[in-house]
């Protein structure tokens, strides 16, 4: 197979915790023969015609992720691993000693610089996104782009999920709230916080603690990307500035390299179009220990009407 025909569907798992066992959400059993959500999302991937998978994980988990999910996975499809370290950083910087927790999003994806070659979609460990956007994506990553985007900005496609889809019923939650062009061009992303369902739609508060009404139908983003090999040089990059712009700085041990952020930057500097690629598919998560029979239900419905068989890896 040629560089050209793979797709990779990157796994950032590197937060999964420091032990596996009970009470790690990523590792909640919710299908019928013992699924967990990368399992499905591992799935509706391999269906979208992705053919390597990449997990980024911490070194000290490798033997029980391996146990864990990996095994089963290497046996069906092309598998990588890559880690996600605190001291991995550039040449002629320093983790400080107080920093607990790798840099973020950014920094998952820039340990993949050695391993990815070719077009790959990012996902989360424990979020279920549906098979609809890793179609859409799988497309985006496989088509040529059209001729009025074949300029010298980055070209990055994004999985647009509608706000209402994306809600807990039992607390607030975070979500990347997009603008989005006539084009389905991103314009921008707000990050906003604390956002409920509420009487006749769903809101969120401001610093202020005033509430603001949101449309229910807006797209919203669930740090579910395609991109192309080249955005890696661009993460090396950034990377190196995000570093010498929060070291010394008192924010050095809390300061994360995040995807939405470093995307809305290029976006604002105009080096990059980004295609946002609507799904009408539900998003399932366990934000809080009350989403699990909700979400373990959800997965039985699923299954039920005939869109999982019962063990998806059945032999």
């Amino acid at each position: 197979m040629s560089e050209k025909e793979k797709t990779s569907l990157v796994i950032m798992a590197a937060g999964i915790g420091s032990r596996f066992g009970q009470g790690i959400k990523q590792l909640t059993r919710f299908g019928p023969a013992g699924e967990i959500i990368m399992d499905y999302s591992i799935y509706d991937a391999l269906q979208a015609g992705f053919n390597r998978v990449v997990f980024v994980i911490r070194k000290d988990l490798e033997a029980d992720f391996r146990e864990v999910i990996g095994k089963r996975i290497e046996q069906r499809v092309d598998t990588a691993y890559v880690f996600q370290e605190k001291d991995d950083l550039p040449e002629g910087f320093q983790c400080p000693p107080e920093r607990k927790k790798p840099w973020g999003t950014g920094q998952a994806i820039l340990a993949c610089r050695s391993a990815v070659k070719e077009p790959f979609c990012v996902i989360n460990a424990d979020d279920y996104y549906g098979k609809q956007a890793f179609s859409r994506i799988h497309d985006w990553l496989s088509s040529p782009m059209p001729g009025e985007l074949c300029s010298s900005r980055h070209q990055i496609c994004m999985a647009g999920f509608v706000l209402d889809h994306t809600l807990s019923d039992h607390g607030g939650v975070t979500r990347g709230v997009c603008s989005v062009d006539g084009a389905g061009r991103l314009i921008g992303i707000r990050e906003t916080k604390n956002i409920i369902r509420c009487e006749g739609g769903c809101e969120a508060a401001d610093e202020n603690g005033i509430s603001h009404a949101l449309d229910p139908k807006a797209l919203v983003s669930m740090n579910m990307w395609g991109f192309h090999a080249d955005f890696l040089d661009v993460l090396q990059d950034g990377f190196v500035s995000f570093l010498k712009k929060n070291l010394g700085t008192g924010q050095e041990t809390k300061a994360e390299f995040l995807l939405p952020i470093i995307v809305d930057e290029m976006l604002q500097a105009h080096d990059a179009d980004v295609s946002v690629l609507k799904t009408e598919d539900r998003w399932f998560g366990v934000t809080y220990q009350e989403d699990i029979p909700s979400v373990k239900e959800s997965f039985l419905t699923l299954t039920r009407q005939g869109v999982y068989p019962e063990n998806l890896w059945k032999l």
